[in-house]
């Protein structure tokens, strides 16, 4: 009975430490200007690791909740993305003050090309460039495949860009599985789905994934979604499209 009261002490002891090694911590943090050291507002904050999100307020504070050596991507248009590691020591002492630098952007020149106009709607009206986006249904799918604007074999792509074992798509989900699971911890965290709400560019979605933003548009691309809807679509919208795209791959795999 000694012995088991022992052994059952060090077992709660061991069970009550790997508990605290990975239970979260609530940092803190302040984001300036490294030009002018002015405190900058919302700073998107993303939790790497969890995939959880914050913002800086109008005083460039946030907080979020971590694990030691996860990593923070921190983003503001016009200056330039940067990743933080957490360290025991921030964890310590729960705050931090973390500086951005502003982007040296030049602005190439832009021509605008008149479209020749004769005063007529219906004759004009005709003259204008119009893009369809046609999507196809399957059979045993939840969702439907955009193939772009009209061709003859517009389906044929589409069914090419599932079925065949060889394709970089196929190449892809079968080796970032685990990576692409992060795509239903991203649906559940608001503030990350209201910053890809925001944004454009790509970047925090191909951070979150561990790929580079050129494979996004070839991911797309192979799950025939049109150019228009790659180069205009938001952060979030490619979200969706991608991880709907995954679905429809884990089904067919099953297949």
């Amino acid at each position: 009975m000694k012995y088991f009261a022992v052994f059952l002490f060090l077992t709660l002891s061991v069970v009550s430490n790997a508990q605290s090694t990975t239970a979260s911590e609530k940092i803190t943090g302040y984001i300036y200007n490294d030009y002018d050291k002015m405190p900058l507002n919302n700073v998107n904050i993303i939790n790497i690791n969890k995939v959880r999100g914050a913002r800086t307020d109008a005083i460039g504070y946030f907080e979020i909740d971590v694990q030691p050596t996860d990593t923070l991507h921190l983003s503001l248009l016009g200056f330039q993305s940067l990743r933080v590691k957490v360290t025991n020591d921030w964890i310590k002492n729960k705050v931090a003050k973390i500086y951005l630098t502003e982007k040296a952007i030049a602005l190439e020149e832009v021509v605008i090309k008149p479209f020749n106009l004769t005063g007529y709607l219906e004759v004009d009206s005709k003259t204008i460039p119009v893009q369809e986006n046609y999507r196809y249904s399957i059979s045993g799918l939840t969702h439907g495949y955009e193939a772009g604007g009209y061709s003859p074999d517009a389906f044929g792509r589409v069914l090419g860009s599932i079925f065949n074992p060889a394709d970089m798509l196929y190449n892809f989900f079968g080796k970032n599985g685990r990576d692409l699971k992060k795509l239903k911890e991203m649906k559940k965290d608001d503030t990350v789905r209201n910053l890809l709400e925001s944004k454009f560019d790509r970047e925090t979605i191909a951070v979150l994934l561990g790929i580079d933003k050129k494979e996004i548009a070839e991911i797309l691309q192979r799950c025939s979604y049109s150019e228009s809807f790659i180069q205009t679509a938001n952060d979030l919208q490619i979200m969706d499209a991608i991880s709907g795209c995954y679905e429809e791959y884990k089904i067919l795999k099953k297949r």
